[in-house]
């Protein structure tokens, strides 16, 4: 089978990885409670942030966030070693900036994640994931976002959203522990 999986809040903890940065660099101590609420993917309403504070916070750590101690899901790691030793192709579609692919290829290896180079794709907005998703023919599609999941109506990719905070109105299969996806997998053939 060919396996599909976004990286950021997919396969890793990003938004709480950058959630303690933002409390580090703003000397604040908003807590895990809060996090754990918050509606959007956007995390700089917690910390008293405009919008346009926010995006300039993130772009300013984007190096910090994206590449240092970034914790992987519990299993996630597991499982996918474990779908490529059984022989299933695995893409990686992320629409981290393309400026930085490269380093997050080599990241994304480096956490222990079976990587195929030919089968990393980067720095495509979320809305044109669903180009490669067609074009590669995906058995199955983990994602985050419901706006990226919504572009899969009508194909024959089974859609799987990684259970977050900010999509809970998502009327996906949901996955909400790695441990979990086989499981899923099961259900979503039926």
């Amino acid at each position: 089978m060919k396996f599909g999986f976004d990286i950021d809040d997919t396969l890793i903890d990003l938004r709480r990885h950058a959630f303690h940065i933002y409390n580090k660099k703003l000397n604040m101590a908003v807590s895990e409670d809060v996090f754990e609420q918050i509606p959007t993917v956007e995390i700089h309403e917690a910390f008293g942030l405009t919008a346009e504070q926010g995006g300039q916070m993130w772009k300013d750590s984007m190096p910090e966030i994206y590449f240092t101690d970034c914790p992987s899901y519990s299993d996630a790691k597991e499982v996918l070693n474990g779908l490529a030793e059984a022989g299933h192709e695995i893409y990686y579609i992320t629409s981290r900036p393309k400026g930085y692919c490269l380093q997050t290829r080599e990241w994304v290896k480096a956490q222990g994640f079976p990587v195929v180079d030919e089968r990393f794709y980067c720095g495509m907005a979320d809305h044109e994931k669903i180009d490669i998703i067609k074009r590669l023919a995906l058995d199955v599609y983990v994602d985050d976002k419901p706006a990226v999941l919504n572009t899969l109506a009508g194909t024959k990719t089974n859609a799987i959203v990684k259970n977050q905070s900010y999509n809970q109105q998502a009327d996906y299969i949901r996955l909400t522990n790695w441990h979990e996806f086989h499981a899923l997998i099961n259900d979503a053939k039926a």
